[in-house]
């Protein structure tokens, strides 16, 4: 099964070249039948099949989608819609970022999966700092996995120049200790929106993402 058209991309791909109110308003019903449907029943079988793996992710599509709408608040890009839909699948939907799961996008230029910490506060790096610098060997054997390298290529994230003194010797060994996130992708063709294995791919990189998930994730208060 097949859960979108070429539709689904190409309406994306008229947004970037028409991204204002009034021409997604005269397409507001393409939006829904290529675009907004699809998307919603694509999400209810991840979180499905995820669900049968962990009862925590048993929410619904409602709960983990994000509005195509852009926050215009702060940027100087005014353009009011995303190029994208996108969804996070946690124990609390979109809104539990600091939660194990799995965030994915599906645009005109790619697909992808994330997993990890993107933005942990202040409290949460310090525990995961703690938790690599204590046995960085457990951490490697996780990102250099033949099957996490091949999906992800590795653990990403921007950089600290300066670490808390306590970190700084296990980080001559490990000096991914510097990084402020934690997170991985693994990028997909757009072409595969149209697949009936598309929902495989994603949870193929479920799987891969879960036990550096359940290593990031698992920390003591």
């Amino acid at each position: 099964m097949a859960w979108f058209t070429a539709d689904y991309q190409r309406f994306f791909k008229d947004l970037a070249a028409h991204n204002d109110r009034d021409w997604f308003h005269a397409n507001k019903k393409r939006y829904e039948t290529s675009v907004k449907k699809p998307f919603e029943a694509f999400v209810q079988e991840l979180i499905d099949r995820m669900g049968k793996l962990d009862k925590q992710y048993r929410i619904t599509p409602k709960e983990a989608i994000f509005r195509i709408h852009r926050d215009v608040r702060f940027s100087n890009d005014k353009t009011p819609y995303k190029l994208n839909s996108s969804a996070l699948i946690t124990a609390g939907g979109r809104k539990g970022m600091g939660l194990p799961g799995m965030y994915f996008e599906l645009g005109p230029e790619h697909l992808r999966a994330y997993g990890g910490h993107y933005m942990p506060d202040k409290d949460t790096l310090y525990q995961v700092r703690t938790k690599i610098a204590k046995d960085p060997k457990a951490f490697r054997k996780l990102y250099e996995g033949k099957r996490f390298k091949e999906l992800f290529g590795g653990v990403r994230g921007e950089r600290n120049k300066v670490l808390p003194k306590e970190f700084k010797a296990a980080a001559e060994g490990e000096p991914l200790l510097f990084n402020k996130q934690f997170y991985y992708f693994s990028q997909l063709p757009a072409g595969k929106v149209t697949s009936p294995q598309l929902a495989e791919l994603f949870m193929e990189r479920f799987d891969a993402m879960r036990p550096m998930n359940d290593y990031l994730f698992s920390l003591k208060g």
